[in-house]
């Protein structure tokens, strides 16, 4: 009998609550299955497989492949910027290295390829999936308005604008220079140049 599927565009309906278990094992034979097979090759019958479930039980949780994708890639987002505050340069230096850190990951270069153009297709995707970085963005936004106060940022920085320089960076040094990009000197020049530009 073919598993009833929700459409792409709403996510699962509510239903009994969901086990932490299943949950665990099913983002964790995603992950492994990411590594080991690649984006494309990756189905929610083999993630079912793999985890020791159903086909329905993923879909029951989401929606599609992408949006079980994101969850097993960041099962985390981050909510905090973990350096003390007061020092914007400081600030910086640890989003740089966290989104580093992120990107280099096996499991995110192997998935971030695939996973760009399938929620880039669908906006109602695009949208839930963004919705994960809210306290991400908020943070940012808590720490330059500080900064701010303090006169060490212009008034006119636009927080979602540098979480997204900062992401834009570390993809394309993600593709173009890895070995680069996994060294502290990437850091340090990227975060340079973001609090100081280009202009002498």
């Amino acid at each position: 009998m073919k598993a009833d599927v929700p459409s792409a565009d709403k996510p699962p309906s509510a239903g009994r609550p969901r086990d932490p278990r299943i949950d665990a094992a099913i983002l964790r034979a995603t992950a492994d299955l990411l590594v080991e097979i690649g984006y494309p090759n990756v189905t929610m019958a083999a993630v079912a497989e793999r985890a020791g479930t159903t086909k329905t039980a993923l879909y029951r949780r989401w929606s599609s492949k992408a949006e079980l994708i994101h969850e097993a890639v960041f099962p985390v987002t981050p909510t905090a910027i973990d350096t003390p505050p007061g020092d914007i340069a400081a600030d910086l230096r640890a989003m740089v290295a966290a989104a580093r850190d992120v990107f280099t990951s096996p499991v995110v270069a192997a998935a971030l390829p695939g996973l760009i153009s399938d929620v880039s297709a669908d906006p109602a995707l695009l949208a839930r999936v963004s919705a994960r970085f809210t306290d991400l963005f908020d943070a940012v936004r808590s720490r330059l308005r500080d900064a701010v106060e303090r006169g060490e940022v212009r008034e006119d920085v636009d927080p979602d604008g540098l979480v997204h320089l900062i992401g834009g960076a570390t993809m394309l040094a993600m593709l173009q220079s890895p070995d680069y990009l996994a060294s502290p000197a990437w850091v340090d020049s990227t975060t340079s140049i973001l609090l100081h530009g280009v202009i002498t």
